[in-house]
């Protein structure tokens, strides 16, 4: 017996003209800053060039998981493209660990091999870059948190606005002391800043693809609740995933009294289900399957149901 019907659209859609503002200011930064490391000769503006080049491709990934998550459902597509945000997420994760991790061998090297570089100009345009991807950073802030890939997008921009201050910082170090190593210093700060925010959304998104029990829901709470529902004397094969951010979803084999068969108490039994799974916890699931079944349909269960 099957749950309510719903609008399967994620909430992605919605959040495409911020991607697209926020790319646009991304990809003037990059060259702003490209232009800027061949007028200073500065390795760090030119890594951060790089920096923010691979995250204009993340927000290019971004904006495509938008438009896909916006469609609709069909036949051969029962979800649309619900999940296309979390592939996105997790592409941009990844490639945000990669970045992260290359930081950090770069900033070794650049402490063994320091390079010199024109200080006061890198602050110019350290400062052009801080700019446009706090306006960028403002642009995605009413989003950030609607789902993975809007968080992942979010993520990118502040990754490049932490390598603008960085830049900004080693910049008046290295004119006030001279001491060039600041460039790796700072740099090597930035990347195990980004690390952390990286690996738990790469967690969280992996987890949704594993089909784990989403954030926030006690499956053994959730199944005696189940049982506490007047006449139900057994439930099994319980299975909660998630298809996409805020779309949680149910199937549940439910044992009743033969009685509720005979007397056609069914449909009500149904809908009180529902409705415990929906209302009763934190995590509100909308999108339940149930299969009421008799005492003695477990004759019957496949092994893997039993």
């Amino acid at each position: 017996m099957g749950g309510h019907q719903h609008d399967h659209g994620a909430a992605g859609g919605a959040h495409r003209k911020r991607i697209v503002i926020a790319l646009g200011i991304t990809l003037a930064v990059f060259l702003a800053q490209v232009v800027g490391s061949v007028v200073t000769g500065s390795l760090a503006l030119l890594f951060d060039s790089a920096h923010v080049l691979t995250d204009a491709g993340g927000l290019a990934m971004a904006l495509e998981a938008a438009w896909l998550s916006a469609r609709p459902a069909s036949d051969k597509r029962s979800w649309g493209f619900a999940r296309a945000e979390v592939l996105a997420a997790t592409a941009q994760a990844a490639l945000l660990l990669g970045v992260g991790l290359f930081v950090l061998v770069e900033g070794i090297q650049r402490l063994v091999n320091p390079t010199e570089v024109a200080s006061v100009e890198m602050v110019v345009f350290g400062v052009i870059g801080l700019l446009g991807n706090l306006l960028a950073l403002w642009v995605l802030s009413a989003g950030r948190g609607a789902n993975f890939n809007m968080r992942a997008a979010f993520l990118e921009v502040l990754g490049d606005a932490l390598g603008s201050l960085a830049v900004i910082v080693a910049a008046i170090i290295i004119y006030t002391t001279g001491f060039v190593q600041a460039d790796a210093l700072v740099a090597m700060l930035i990347g195990l800043m980004i690390l952390p925010r990286t690996l738990k959304l790469l967690w969280e998104t992996v987890n949704v693809l594993l089909e784990a029990t989403p954030k926030g829901l006690d499956v053994a709470e959730l199944r005696q609740h189940i049982l506490d529902v007047p006449h139900v004397l057994d439930v099994h094969d319980l299975h909660v995933t998630q298809i996409a951010t805020g779309l949680p979803v149910l199937t549940a084999h439910v044992v009743v009294a033969d009685g509720c068969f005979r007397d056609g108490h069914t449909p009500q039994m149904l809908d009180q289900l529902q409705r415990c799974v929906a209302e009763h916890f934190q995590v509100s699931i909308e999108h339940s399957t149930f299969q009421l079944e008799p005492e003695a349909h477990n004759e019957h269960e496949h092994e893997v149901h039993a």
